[in-house]
C-alpha cells in the first residue's frame, strides 16, 4: 500500500515538474521580427533548465509508474 501511495506522489510531482519545465522553456524562447528579419532573443540557460525539468518529470513519472506496478 505504501508503494502505491509513493507511486502516486511521484507521478503528481512529475506532472508538476513537467508543467514548470514547459513554462520555463516557453518563457525563455522568443523570436522578434524587425524589418522582415527574424531575430532570435532566446535565453539558452533558461531553455536548458526547462529541458532538464522536462527530463526530470519523465523520470519521476516513469518511477511512479514502476512503483504502481509492483505488488
Amino acid at each position: 500500500m505504501n508503494m502505491k501511495i509513493a507511486g502516486i506522489v511521484l507521478i503528481v510531482l512529475g506532472l508538476y515538474v513537467g508543467y514548470l519545465g514547459i513554462n520555463k522553456l516557453s518563457a525563455n524562447t522568443n523570436e522578434v521580427k524587425v524589418l522582415g528579419l527574424d531575430i532570435d532573443v532566446s535565453n539558452e540557460k533558461g531553455q536548458t533548465k526547462g529541458i532538464l525539468y522536462i527530463v526530470g518529470a519523465i523520470v519521476l513519472i516513469g518511477g511512479g509508474a514502476v512503483m504502481l506496478r509492483k505488488k
